[in-house]
């Protein structure tokens, strides 16, 4: 019975500094040479991510956008994809701008990603967020709301103050629509707010990996409220030591703190045992 192994990235294998620590990127390699089915779940992109994890050759697909794209870097395929319909994702927008917030939407044109913000309405969560991805291509500031949403969206950002987000999460979060996931962000005192279609999960991501890669059991690791769902689907699932008290109260066990590396000597105590039983 082969065994998946999925961690969640911040605040769960990469440290404060938003980088996989050098302990964590050589036992996690040593462990893949051997044979280990290990990849990561996470909100982020496909180029934050590897920048983050420079070093760590995960050799099968990952999960994008909190379940909202299944990927291999190695092919460059899209093997799964959720994105917003024209008017969801129109409804999603007005919804956000009546309680004063503009997003940073994640998306795509033809043959282009994109990460798109408003001019002159950043918020100093997104200046932040901003600031941290300098450089990065991606990123286009537009000049109208409309421009917010042209093409293919996957996901939804906001950031800002905890009470403006709130009420906007107080509508969005009855909605079947959608999964709006409301949140302390990991790196600072920053409140963010996620939003993606119904599908796009970490858990419908998770069980499309396990049967594509003729899986049998999936143990995952994770810290927060965007790891919940997949913490329901998994058959194993460890909170590290920094990670949210309910979310350890569903886990079969609690691991090291993201700063002492918690995943990876899980995975290299615990793994090598599973890969001799398979």
């Amino acid at each position: 019975m082969k065994t998946l192994y999925v961690t969640d990235l911040d605040g769960t294998l990469l440290t404060r500094n938003e980088r996989v620590s050098e302990y964590s990127r050589e036992r996690i390699n040593r462990l893949i040479g051997q044979g280990a089915l290990i990849t990561y779940a996470t909100a982020r992109s496909a180029r934050s991510a590897q920048r983050a994890l420079e070093g760590l050759q995960i050799e099968i697909p990952v999960i994008l956008y909190n379940g909202g794209i299944v990927y291999d870097c190695r092919s460059g395929q899209t093997l799964r994809h959720v994105l917003f319909g024209e008017e969801l994702k129109r409804y999603v927008l007005s919804t956000l701008r009546e309680h004063g917030i503009t997003p940073v939407v994640f998306g795509a044109t033809e043959g282009r990603e994109r990460v798109v913000w408003l001019r002159e309405e950043e918020t100093g969560g997104m200046q932040r967020y901003l600031a941290r991805r300098a450089g990065d291509d991606r990123l286009v500031p537009a000049d109208t709301p409309d421009a917010l949403i042209d093409g293919y969206v996957i996901y939804f950002k906001c950031m800002g103050a905890r009470e403006q987000l709130e009420s906007a999460w107080n509508v969005l979060k009855y909605d079947e629509r959608v999964i709006c996931i409301f949140h302390q962000e990991t790196y600072t005192s920053d409140f963010w707010m996620e939003i993606s279609p119904r599908e796009a999960t970490k858990a419908n991501a998770v069980r499309f990996l396990k049967d594509y890669l003729g899986c049998g059991r999936v143990v995952c690791f994770g810290d927060t409220s965007n790891d919940s769902d997949m913490f329901d689907v998994c058959d194993e699932k460890y909170a590290v030591m920094n990670a949210d008290e309910w979310l350890k109260a569903k886990a079969t066990g609690v691991v090291g703190y993201c700063e002492e590396d918690g995943v990876a000597k899980w995975l290299e105590a615990n793994a090598p045992l599973r890969l001799s039983e398979e």
